[in-house]
């Protein structure tokens, strides 16, 4: 690993998402007292039915069980994409890089909700359903 520290350029600092000091303070909040800080966070997305219970976890030997969430309804494909379309639609969601970086592609929320939806057509008409495994080889 290299001891290489890379600063932040100053002007990406005033547009950071969080500061050093409230990152800080959520840390801090996270460490503290869990259920809330997630509870808090787990508001940020839509649910189409809501949690009543952060975390189920349980760490026996033998009988590992972590359950976020699992009281509630949520889909992730609704909040990473969806919900953003009407607002959002024609902004970028994802910056494609390829191997060489001379391929290059902008993908918009409406593009990627375009290509999510033509996938799960893909996986509807091969009979997958909720609890099937499905990998995908990208080599």
């Amino acid at each position: 690993m290299s001891d290489t520290i890379y600063q932040v350029p100053a002007e990406w600092q005033g547009r950071a998402f969080v500061d050093a000091a409230e990152y800080a303070a959520m840390y801090k909040a996270s460490v503290s007292d869990p259920d809330a800080f997630w509870a808090e966070h787990g508001k940020r997305i839509h649910w189409f039915e809501p949690f009543t219970t952060v975390k189920n976890t349980s760490f026996v030997p033998g009988e590992v069980s972590i359950k976020w969430f699992e009281d509630g309804i949520t889909n992730v494909a609704y909040n990473c994409v969806d919900r953003h379309l009407a607002e959002r639609g024609d902004q970028v969601a994802i910056i494609w890089e390829g191997d060489d970086p001379s391929e290059s592609r902008n993908i918009t929320y409406r593009e990627l909700s375009e290509q999510v939806n033509r996938f799960a057509n893909v996986l509807r008409n091969r009979d997958v359903k909720k609890g099937d495994r499905v990998t995908i080889y990208m080599p």
